[in-house]
Parts: structure tokens; sequence; C-alpha cells
């Protein structure tokens, strides 16, 4: 299949993910909710359920203002929002983290917005890394295993989990591969971002098998040039109108430190008898990212390590309004831009945005300036 239909395909499952989970519905499967950032989503598919991403929408917000002050993210709002609206009828149940205060405010709202629908919580440990903070994790799975049984009928084992963790590797690594062979290959970041939010909306063996096809047709086409290569950084990257900016402006996105793309797939489920605790030992492995505690900052060499790794001249931040762990780590990042020689720019970012025509002009003076 030609890449361009292999594109086409997962682009159709982003612009409609509502006809996604009815396909599976349709095909007898059950489908559970999962929030951002960081779920389980292999404990959920090792007991037969179908983990679908919820990151919200771009759209007008009326309902969850009843809920949420409206100096809260935007994602958390949409999210209650299309819950309300009857938008994720027929999933059996939601699994919510609390990884950041709006987090698990999305939660207890959840309880009573949306009661159609069983809220399980996943709560994690801010000290992931010490044996405590591991077994901690570990608990918060065994919990949320006991709650999807209950709240599906599903059930739970071993045998079927470390399968699901060695289903989740090998999707980790295309995905890893698809980032390094993207940052030279000819393709729009409409393209780019297709490729990584449609992973949230299919099994991971469905997107897997597609997206080992695309790597490999990539491999075969032209190489981009005349592009301006940037390393793009924060929570979302997945506005259309936003993406059409860059892409007219000529703005590569050569590699992403972006929570709803490629900080899902960095680190990998360990080699371990028990498949719990492997799954917990992933969490703690988990680094360089606003949502994880880390008093020393290392996300920011990350992002200037693989800004010089992948030759790029710029780092564009687009900055979640309202999102503190973001704006807490913007200030050290541009300071370390400075420091590198990096072009810097900071983009706010919201899923009530309709107009980005203040960005298109920051973006066409950031081109400009190479």
């Amino acid at each position: 299949m030609a890449v361009n239909e292999l594109f086409a395909q997962l682009h159709e499952v982003v612009a409609a993910p509502k006809k996604q989970l009815d396909k599976y519905l349709a095909e007898g499967k059950k489908v559970v909710a999962v929030a951002p950032v960081y779920t389980p989503q292999e404990i959920i598919h090792s007991m037969g359920l179908v983990p679908m991403g919820v990151w919200g929408a771009d759209m007008e917000i009326n309902e969850a203002k009843k809920y949420y002050p409206a100096f809260i993210c935007s994602v958390m709002q949409t999210i209650l929002e299309l819950g309300i609206k009857g938008e994720y009828d027929g999933v059996s149940a939601i699994v919510i983290p609390s990884l950041c205060d709006s987090l698990k405010t999305l939660g207890q709202n959840w309880k009573y917005a949306v009661k159609g629908i069983p809220f399980v919580p996943m709560t994690y440990p801010q000290n992931r890394k010490p044996a405590y903070g591991v077994k901690f994790t570990r608990d918060g799975y065994l919990r949320v295993i006991r709650d999807l049984e209950a709240a599906t009928g599903a059930h739970f084992s071993e045998f079927a989990l470390a399968e699901s963790n060695k289903i989740y590797n090998e999707h980790n690594a295309v995905m890893r591969e698809f980032a390094e062979i993207a940052a030279d290959a000819e393709i729009t970041a409409a393209q780019r971002s297709d490729v990584f939010k449609s992973a949230w909306f299919m099994l991971p063996e469905e997107h897997t098998a597609i997206v080992k096809q695309i790597n490999e047709e990539l491999k075969k086409g032209p190489k981009a040039e005349g592009k301006v290569r940037v390393l793009v950084s924060g929570i979302l990257a997945d506005s259309p109108s936003l993406l059409q900016i860059f892409d007219e402006n000529g703005i590569k996105v050569v590699f992403d430190d972006v929570a709803h793309e490629s900080r899902q797939y960095r680190t990998d489920v360990p080699d371990m008898a028990n498949p719990v605790d492997a799954l917990a030992h992933k969490f703690a492995d988990m680094d360089n990212c606003t949502l994880l505690y880390d008093k020393d900052k290392k996300r920011v060499d990350y992002i200037i390590e693989q800004a010089k790794k992948h030759d790029a001249k710029g780092v564009i931040v687009l900055m979640t309004k309202f999102c503190d762990p973001e704006e807490f780590d913007y200030v050290p990042i541009k300071r370390a831009c400075d420091a590198a020689g990096l072009m810097n720019l900071n983009i706010e970012v919201d899923r009530q945005m309709v107009n980005y025509e203040q960005a298109n002009t920051m973006i066409q003076a950031f081109k400009e300036m190479f």
C-alpha cells in the first residue's frame, strides 16, 4: 500500500474517533477510556478490553463550566464536556491518573457529572524510583485491576499481561523508529501528528502493523530539504490549524518532547518474572516529563541533547494554557536554549482556540531568523 494511503487511513481514525469506538463496540469488544498522561494500558489490553485515549477536543465549553473555573487546563474541561454530552457513551469505564492537580479534580468531577461511566482512579507516587515508590505503583495497578474487573466483568491473568507487555514494547519500538525516520522524511507536520494521534484510538497491534509499513515506505522515499528544523515540546501538538501553519511556513518537526506523542514511547516494560512488578518498574524508569517529579530538571538537558542530535535549529514550546507544570519548566528551557545557541519560541495553545493568526505571525518571524 502506498504511503499516502496509509497516512489517509490513520487520518480517518483521527478525524472520527467516535466511529472507531462504534467499530470496536460492534465487534463485541468492551472499551475503556484512558485519560492523560500515563495510564496502564497494558493491563487494560491484557484483560481483553480496548484502551482508547481521551484528550478532549477543540470545542466550545459549556456544561463543564458548572464543575470547573475558567482558569484550568482546557484538556480536562473538554474531556468532561464530551463525557457530559454523551460522546463516550458505550465506554465501560474511564481510568484517570493523578499526575497533576487538574487530573485529580477531573476524576472527582467525573463521578458526579458522568454517572453512566465508572471512574477508575490510578494514583501514582511522586517518589516513583525508590522501592517504596515502586510498591505504591504496584498496589495502584492492583486496585485498577480490581476496579476494572468489577466495572467490565473481564478477568485478569498474569500470563495475558506478560503478552500485552510485549505487544506494547513492540509498539514503542516501532513508534520510536517512526520518530527517527520522520525527522528526515518528506512528510508534513499534519501527517506526523496523525501517526501519533491515531495510536490513541486503535489497538496497539493494529497500529503497529500500519506504522511498520509507513516506516518501510518512508525509508525508500525522498528526504526533506529546505525546511526549518525544530524540536516541539508541550502537552499537545495536534491542532489542525497550527499544524497547517507549520506546513505553510516550512517548519519541519524533527523530534518532539510532547506528552501526547513521543513521551509515551520512551520507556519499555522491563523483562521480569512478575509482569505487574515489571509494569511498576516501567513507571519508575520514566523520566524527562513535566508531570513526573524531577527536582534536577533533567528534562531541560534532554531537550537540548535531542535538539542537537536531530540538527534542530530551534525549539518551539507549545504551552498549554493554565498548565502549571509546563509553565514552571519554561524558564529553564529558555535559558538552556539561549546558552546552546538555539532559537526558542513559546506559543500558547488551548482547546478553545479558533484563531491562530498571532501564532502564524510569530512563526513567520521565527522562520525569518534563519
